[in-house]
């Protein structure tokens, strides 16, 4: 049988529910790790992992709760002795111009995307570090390098995922952990809308001129939890169809 790129490794990811986390955990599974599926859609949970089959565990977790955090590193411990790979995806959005957006708001989207992703390094990372090491891949966006209109909330945690996986790449290496943040740019899932919104769209404005699929963010995700990036610390990986490298059309002023 062909080796696994994730062959004998344990891995727990996030958000795994749908959308993106829910296609990272099934590569996961097909490259050989043992993946502990988190979310608090139990439901939509228990769904995926019976899909998937052996490999794929659920465990609820609302990663803005640090005793959640505690009881399922507890777990993992316990039942897999040790824990290589953590994928920080659970984030929400919201949407509204800053002159409108309220505290209560703004604070439940820092609550998940930034606290969890917190959290998650500081409870995921020791444990890690009793294993002798892994890879954390924190999942920011192209709005954790940019400003995002109308989105204050989700902008500034994203820049802060990016901001302390940088710092935590430098503490963690000590452990033989590396930590890495991913930036996807405008994802085919319901996050970002329904699907048949998503699909009116024009997408020109892209230089790939659509939506990435799910699977390729995955990909991206593989790349960074495995040991072919052995020596990728501290990095943003961009995965956004070209849309930070500028605009596809610039008509030059007149002279």
């Amino acid at each position: 049988m062909p080796k696994g790129r994730l062959d004998h490794k344990v891995a727990l990811i996030t958000g795994a529910a749908r959308g993106q986390g829910a296609a990272e955990a099934r590569l996961f599974v097909r490259e050989g790790a043992t993946v502990i599926a988190t979310d608090i859609l139990e439901d939509a949970l228990s769904e995926l992992t019976n899909e998937i089959g052996d490999g794929a565990t659920a465990y609820p977790l609302d990663v803005s709760d640090e005793s959640k955090w505690l009881a399922c590193v507890t777990e993992i411990e316990s039942r897999f002795g040790g824990l290589d790979v953590l994928i920080n995806n659970a984030g929400i959005a919201r949407s509204a111009p800053l002159l409108e957006t309220s505290l209560d708001d703004y604070l439940a989207v820092i609550q998940v995307n930034q606290v969890g992703c917190f959290l998650g390094m500081r409870h995921a990372g020791a444990l890690m570090a009793r294993s002798g090491g892994g890879s954390i891949v924190n999942v920011s966006s192209t709005g954790g390098l940019e400003g995002v209109p109308q989105m204050i909330g989700y902008a500034a945690s994203k820049h802060a995922i990016t901001g302390m996986s940088r710092t935590a790449a430098i503490e963690l290496a000590e452990h033989s952990i590396r930590v890495n943040s991913l930036h996807p740019g405008g994802v085919d899932t319901d996050m970002i809308g329904p699907a048949s919104e998503r699909r009116a769209v024009d997408y020109g404005f892209l230089p790939l001129s659509r939506l990435a699929d799910p699977d390729e963010i995955a990909r991206a995700a593989l790349f960074l939890a495995s040991d072919e990036s052995s020596y990728c610390t501290g990095t943003a990986l961009l995965v956004d169809g070209g849309f930070m490298a500028g605009p596809t059309h610039w008509t030059p002023p007149e002279a």
